[in-house]
C-alpha cells in the first residue's frame, strides 16, 4: 500500500500555470499536473498507479485518453518549457561563449514488439542488441545551468525505407544489406535537426559536443554555416592526410609517413612520450598532445590525444575541433561538459520514468518523453542556487529534489488528515476515504 497523493506536488504548482492556455479545460491541465507529480514521486509510473495514488484523479481510462486522444500538442508544451527555462536561467548562465550544446542518444528497452516503431539496437556498453526505442536527444549546459532540450526517434534504415518488404515482395529468399554508415548517417540527420531547433529556439550556445557517431562533414557544415564550434570524441580507425602535419621522434627528426593517410591508432604509439604535457582540469590532471591536421571531409582541424598518467598506460582519448588556435585544457574543458547528458539519462530513468512508459503509440510516446522533459527541468530549477558563481554545480541532485517533493506531499496528507478530524469526521472515516482506490485493487488481488 502506498501513501495517497492529495495535492500536485510542491514544484508543480509552483510553476504549472505556466503551461495552463495550452489546455482546453481544466481536467487535462490536472492530468498534466497529476502525470507530473507521478513522474516525480512514485516508483511505479504506470497509469493505473498514478490513478490509485492520486486521491482526485480520474480513473485510468481517462488518463490514458489525455496520451491518446486529448488534443494537447508536446511540441507547444516542449517550446512554452525552454521559453520559460531560458527566461528563468538568464541570471545564471554563464557566457555564452563557454555555452554548449549536447548531441547523443541513449535506449528505452522494452520487453514485446506491440510499441509503434520499437525494434533492435546496438548496446555499445555491452554488445547486446535489446528490443527499445533510440531517442536522439539535445541538451543545453551552461555552467549550473543544464537541462534537455529536445527529442528526434531514431528509426533504422530498413524501417524507414520499407526495404525489408520491397526485398521480401520482389525477391523472396536475398537480405537487403544494412552498413553502419547508413545507420549513423540518419542519426546525424537527427543530430542536425536538433541543432536546428535549439538555433530556432534561441538557446544561447556557441558549441557543439558529440560523440564519435555524429561526427560527418554534413554535421560539420551545418555548424560552420551556422558560426558554431564542435569538439567531438575521434574514432581510432579515423584516417588523417599525412601532408598536413609533421610529426618529430624524441631526437626533433621528423618521422616518414607512408603513404596519403594514417589511422590515428597507428599515429599515437609514434608520438614520443617527451612530447606529452600536463594540463589540469578541476582536480584531474591530463597528459596531453595536441596536433593541428586535415581529416578528410572536415578539413583543418585540431586533436588532442590525451592520457590520464604520466606513464602513458591504459587507453588513449582523442579529441578533435574545428578550432584548431584551441589549446589542450580548453578543448577538455569544454569537451567535459558533455557530462550532464548521462546525469540526465540516469536521473530520467531512476527517478522520472524515462524508459517506464506503457503507451503502445509513437504519439504518445512522445507526449511521455515531453512531460517527463518538464518535470526534469521544473526539478532543476529548484535545484540551481539563487546566487551562484563561476563553476558552481548545482546545489542538490535531481533524487534529492525528487525525495524533498515525496516529503511535503507527506506533510499535505498529514495535514490534509489533521483538517478533517478538526472538522469532525471520524478517523476510520478518513482512512477509507483516502485508501478506498488501493484497497479496490487489494481486494481483487
Amino acid at each position: 500500500m502506498q501513501l495517497p497523493i492529495v495535492a500536485p506536488a510542491p514544484i508543480v504548482t509552483a510553476h504549472a500555470e505556466i503551461f495552463r492556455d495550452l489546455f482546453e479545460n481544466r481536467c487535462q491541465f490536472q492530468h498534466f499536473q497529476n502525470y507530473l507529480t507521478g513522474l516525480i514521486v512514485l516508483d511505479n509510473k504506470s497509469l493505473a498507479n498514478m490513478t490509485r495514488c492520486v486521491l482526485e484523479s480520474a480513473d485510468k481510462t481517462n488518463l490514458s485518453r489525455f496520451f491518446s486522444e486529448a488534443p494537447w500538442f508536446h511540441d507547444r508544451v516542449n517550446d512554452r518549457r525552454l521559453e520559460y527555462l531560458l527566461q528563468q536561467t538568464k541570471a545564471v548562465c554563464g557566457p555564452k561563449a563557454d555555452a554548449a550544446l549536447i548531441l547523443d542518444a541513449t535506449l528505452c528497452e522494452h520487453v514485446g514488439s506491440l510499441f509503434d516503431y520499437v525494434d533492435r539496437h546496438d548496446n555499445h556498453g555491452d554488445d547486446t542488441y535489446p528490443l527499445a526505442h533510440n531517442p536522439v536527444t539535445s541538451s543545453y549546459v551552461s555552467d549550473p545551468v543544464r537541462f534537455p532540450v529536445d527529442l528526434r526517434l531514431y528509426r533504422r534504415y530498413e524501417e524507414l525505407t520499407q526495404g525489408d518488404a520491397f526485398v521480401q515482395k520482389h525477391f523472396p529468399g536475398r537480405s537487403i544489406p544494412t552498413t553502419q554508415k547508413e545507420r549513423a548517417r540518419l542519426k546525424i540527420d537527427l543530430g542536425i535537426a536538433l541543432c536546428e531547433a535549439a538555433i530556432q529556439h534561441k538557446v544561447p550556445f556557441s558549441v557543439l559536443l558529440f560523440d564519435s557517431w555524429s561526427l560527418a562533414e554534413e554535421l560539420g557544415s551545418m555548424a560552420r554555416y551556422r558560426k558554431k564550434d564542435w569538439i567531438s570524441l575521434l574514432k581510432k580507425n579515423r584516417h588523417l592526410e599525412t601532408n598536413s602535419f609533421v610529426l618529430k621522434d624524441a631526437a626533433g627528426t621528423p618521422i616518414r609517413l607512408a603513404g596519403p593517410h594514417i589511422a590515428v591508432d597507428e599515429l599515437v604509439p609514434l608520438i614520443p612520450p617527451a612530447a606529452y604535457r600536463a594540463v589540469t582540469v578541476g582536480d584531474p590532471t591530463y597528459w596531453t598532445f595536441p596536433l593541428a591536421v586535415r581529416l578528410p571531409g572536415l578539413g583543418k582541424v585540431r586533436l588532442v590525444v590525451s592520457f590520464k598518467n604520466p606513464e602513458l598506460t591504459g587507453t588513449s582519448v582523442v579529441l578533435v575541433t574545428n578550432r584548431v588556435e584551441w589549446g589542450a585544457q580548453r578543448i577538455i574543458t569544454l569537451y567535459l561538459q558533455r557530462w550532464p547528458i548521462e546525469t540526465f539519462y540516469q536521473d530520467g530513468k531512476t527517478h522520472l520514468g524515462l524508459d517506464e512508459y506503457r503507451m503502445r503509440n509513437a504519439e504518445a510516446i512522445g507526449q511521455h518523453w515531453c512531460l517527463v522533459f518538464v518535470a526534469y527541468s521544473l526539478l532543476h530549477l529548484d535545484c540551481l542556487s539563487p546566487s551562484p558563481t563561476k563553476g558552481s554545480s548545482p546545489l542538490k541532485t535531481i533524487g534529492e529534489a525528487c525525495r524533498q517533493q515525496a516529503q511535503a506531499l507527506i506533510q499535505a496528507l498529514i495535514l490534509y488528515a489533521h483538517d478533517r478530524l478538526q472538522l469532525g469526521q471520524r478517523a476510520e472515516d478518513i482512512f477509507t476515504h483516502l485508501f478506498a482506490k488501493q484497497q479496490t485493487v487489494m481486494a481483487r488481488c
